[in-house]
């Protein structure tokens, strides 16, 4: 049907009197968006521990800045520069690189929010303004493998100071033997400890499963640990504090404070639980090569070479390091090759 210029001369006409344009009427045409603030507990109900933890602090800082305004009416151009604002706010630790990792972290919370967003069918994922923002690129770590001496000395500390120094030996060992990490101690549970045969099960970050095989003398120190705490259920948490409550993350972070008081060097170069499965893993891939010290990190990805499809070492591999790192033998591994 072709429309008559006449009657189209005097509807343009009358909308002109009302003082409505071409614009108002498709804006109104589109569906209303969420403002930001309203949709962020879609996003915080869908992201995972991990990502909660660690996103939270730059998701409430956008939802208080972009309060009242539609997800899609943010430009790319005030995310970056609200990141700007992170990156010179951001708190200034011992191991602080000018804010780089808040910058990083906050375009990451950025795109997930977004990321979210589109596919909830709010946005088209093209027309996300925190994808079009470059993340910034991470600086090689400061990170190395602790040396014998300075291991000895973190763990001589831990035991003869603090008010529960069974629980923080326990906690040492535990992610010394495993290279395991904070989230994968603290998501243990009775049923996750094979006493018998020396192995635990952790459960870390990208939904990744293992068995991890740890020393004998370790899995009968975490069973009494465990009973004596009051552990009873098969889901009941392995690690407990003195009062039987589940460990937190907090324990981690009071005992490298505490190390740190103790051991000015702990604490100038920022050293924390990640030092130790770099250590052991370090020590691990110079001794028994890059298959087993990937199996022995739990790492299931295939980037870097297309050899790494066919390095993989399996269960017995990883005892058998394990064995020679603890200097006792286990039921799974293979004859020790190192002295």
């Amino acid at each position: 049907m072709v429309a008559d210029p006449d009657r189209l001369t005097a509807a343009w006409a009358a909308l002109a009197e009302l003082g409505i344009t071409l614009a108002d009427l498709q804006h109104d045409a589109r569906p209303r968006r969420p403002t930001f603030d309203e949709y962020l507990p879609h996003v915080v109900a869908a992201a995972g521990p991990s990502a909660k933890r660690v996103y939270s602090t730059y998701w409430n800082r956008m939802a208080n800045t972009w309060a009242g305004r539609p997800i899609d009416d943010i430009a790319a151009s005030e995310i970056q520069a609200l990141r700007l604002v992170i990156v010179a706010t951001a708190r200034n630790r011992r191991n602080n690189r000018g804010g780089r990792y808040a910058g990083e972290l906050f375009i990451a919370a950025a795109r997930a929010y977004y990321t979210c967003a589109a596919d909830d069918g709010l946005i088209d994922a093209a027309d996300s303004p925190a994808h079009r923002i470059s993340k910034p690129r991470r600086l090689p770590s400061t990170r190395r493998a602790l040396t014998p001496d300075e291991l000895t000395e973190i763990n001589v500390t831990a035991r003869t100071t603090g008010n529960d120094v069974i629980l923080d030996a326990l906690l040492l060992r535990l992610h010394t033997e495993t290279a395991c990490r904070r989230g994968g101690a603290l998501g243990l549970r009775l049923m996750d400890l094979d006493a018998e045969r020396g192995l635990v099960m952790l459960r870390e970050k990208g939904g990744t499963v293992r068995w991890q095989p740890i020393s004998l003398d370790l899995a009968t120190r975490l069973t009494e640990h465990a009973h004596l705490r009051g552990a009873v259920l098969p889901t009941d948490a392995l690690l407990r504090y003195r009062n039987g409550t589940p460990l937190t993350s907090r324990r981690h972070d009071h005992l490298w404070h505490r190390i740190g008081q103790h051991l000015p060097w702990v604490a100038a170069h920022g050293i924390s639980t990640h030092w130790l499965r770099h250590t052991t893993l370090t020590w691990v891939e110079r001794h028994f090569g890059y298959g087993t010290a990937r199996a022995y990190a739990g790492h299931t990805d295939n980037t870097g070479p297309a050899t790494t499809t066919y390095i993989r070492a399996d269960l017995q591999a990883v005892a058998t390091a394990l064995a020679a790192l603890t200097g006792q033998p286990h039921p799974l591994a293979h004859t020790p090759t190192i002295n």
